[in-house]
């Protein structure tokens, strides 16, 4: 019999993908080129230009990121 679980449409709920950013072993990183890229957008689009910040981690990003868009979506 085959498989027919998808991560990708139907995640296992006991799974780790989706860890709180402050446990991320890199979450100290600086954010990447992607979260920069969609940070700056996410900011122009909300009108909060002041939320965006160059030195940003991985984690703070991340957090950054979801709180703009929780915003965006009221």
């Amino acid at each position: 019999m085959i498989d027919e679980h998808n991560p990708k449409t139907d995640p296992d709920p006991s799974s780790n993908t989706e860890k709180d950013p402050d446990d991320w072993v890199t979450g100290d990183e600086p954010m990447t080129g992607a979260q920069k890229s969609y940070l700056k957008t996410l900011t122009e689009q909300a009108h909060e230009p002041d939320a965006f910040a160059e030195d940003l981690s991985k984690a703070e990003a991340s957090k950054r990121i979801d709180e703009i868009k929780g915003r965006m979506q009221k």
